[in-house]
């Protein structure tokens, strides 16, 4: 039987989990929320098909996949080491929760193959050098094209945000593959938008199932919160059609900047002005 010596429990106690590598990555880049372009999700109107790259992650049941392009985004979209990313690929592998069910190898080996699929929907590019993995991020509608910050000026740049307490308060670890992906359709569209199953396969390119299933997981955890709209339908028997609305919660709503609290800057007018004052109220 093997003993545990208590060096290594000691190790065993104090090594990072995937949570706190996320959290680290998520403090370097000094993000309170991560944009993502619309067009991920879907393409905006008038195009042939409306399906965005997320499509290809829900119907290639790619959840490892969609959760490490997300974190990828959330690294490399602050600029600040032109939209790239390095890390070893054991911190990979931890990043994506490879590790915990398979050995180091193996974990590393998974999270470059990870990073190869998107590569190939042409989402990322990404290269090692020995154990290192460099990552670059390409522009979310599966163009190719390089990456810019998203400006929201036009229709193909207009983004929707993620809050990094998303990754840091564990919600992500909650949702299966149906509720990511409706969790960001969701985030597209405005508060109380509707989001109909029968139209999931066209606007989506997913199905009907996925659909409902997706959104009665977010509203068991409290994700999404939903109301009753009803819509004027003359030929129904009540004159009416009862569908349903929906919107995020608080706790995955993107948080507002805070405002520095600004103090004015002292001028020789401002200063002699104080001066004067003290003086005359010494007297």
């Amino acid at each position: 039987m093997k003993t545990t010596t208590p060096a290594e429990q000691g190790m065993q106690e104090n090594k990072a989990t995937a949570r706190d590598t996320r959290t680290a990555v998520l403090k370097r880049s000094i993000r309170a929320n991560v944009p993502l372009r619309k067009t991920f999700v879907q393409a905006p109107k008038g195009v042939v098909s409306r399906h965005g790259p997320l499509k290809e992650f829900v119907t290639g049941r790619d959840l490892r996949g969609l959760k490490a392009y997300l974190m990828i985004v959330a690294a490399c979209s602050n600029g600040d080491s032109g939209w790239s990313t390095t890390h070893d690929s054991a911190v990979w592998a931890r990043m994506m929760d490879i590790e915990q069910t398979a050995t180091e190898q193996s974990a590393r080996t998974g999270a470059w193959r990870t990073l190869r699929r998107l590569e190939q929907r042409r989402l990322i590019t990404c290269h090692r050098t020995g154990t290192k993995i460099t990552v670059t991020l390409l522009r979310e509608d599966g163009s190719g094209q390089p990456y810019d910050r998203p400006s929201g000026k036009t229709e193909e740049d207009r983004f929707l945000q993620i809050p990094a307490t998303f990754w840091t308060k564990g919600y992500d670890e909650l949702l299966d593959l149906p509720a990511l992906a409706l969790l960001l359709a969701v985030a597209r569209e405005k508060n109380w938008s509707a989001f109909p199953a029968e139209k999931a396969r066209e606007w989506y390119g997913w199905s009907a199932d996925t659909h409902e299933r997706g959104l009665k997981k977010l509203l068991a955890l409290g994700l999404v919160e939903r109301r009753d709209h009803y819509k004027k339908a003359p030929l129904a028997p009540m004159g009416v059609t009862l569908t349903y609305q929906y919107q995020r919660t608080a706790v995955v709503r993107p948080r507002k900047a805070r405002k520095q609290a600004t103090q004015p800057t002292a001028t020789p007018a401002t200063k002699s002005a104080a001066n004067s004052s003290r003086a005359g109220g010494a007297q």
